[in-house]
């Protein structure tokens, strides 16, 4: 009898171990880039409708608040809600989403919301968003976050 299974034991499952780590298939340069492509446009749609949504939210006042905000402080703010976002939760932007690629830390499993939070910020290094074409294809924001842009 005691061999046999007791229909009140508590099931035994193969659970994923997220400590496991996997092989990372980097994204090519051009992958990269046209990912780049698609979230500066995916951003500039997004800062429209956002734009759109408060003239019609809250009408002419709206839209002279928006008019005493720097550009770049609301485009840093753009910016910042777009990639946290959709890289926080899916762990993919627009673009990465169009190119089958996908953030990752160094372990090959998804990155810590931290890690997002820090590549995020470090897209506001001048000229960073060109550093993925030099060297071994990793951006400065991969390298500072200690992430990767992999194939799914």
């Amino acid at each position: 009898m005691e061999n046999e299974a007791s229909p009140y034991l508590t099931p035994k499952s193969d659970v994923h171990n997220s400590d496991q780590e996997y092989e990372i298939i980097s994204a090519g340069k051009w992958l990269r880039f046209f990912n780049l492509l698609v979230d500066y446009i995916a951003f500039t749609i997004l800062g429209a409708a956002i734009g759109f949504t408060v003239a019609i939210l809250f009408g002419e006042r709206g839209i002279e608040f928006l008019k005493t905000l720097p550009e770049m402080v609301l485009g840093a703010a753009i910016l910042l809600l777009y990639y946290v976002i959709f890289e926080g939760l899916l762990g993919r932007t627009l673009g990465k989403l169009i190119t089958g690629t996908k953030v990752v830390n160094e372990s090959g499993n998804k990155a810590s919301f931290l890690q997002i939070v820090g590549r995020s910020f470090a897209r506001f290094i001048p000229f960073e968003a060109f550093s993925f074409l030099f060297g071994k294809g990793r951006g400065w924001h991969d390298s500072l976050s200690k992430t990767y842009v992999t194939k799914c």
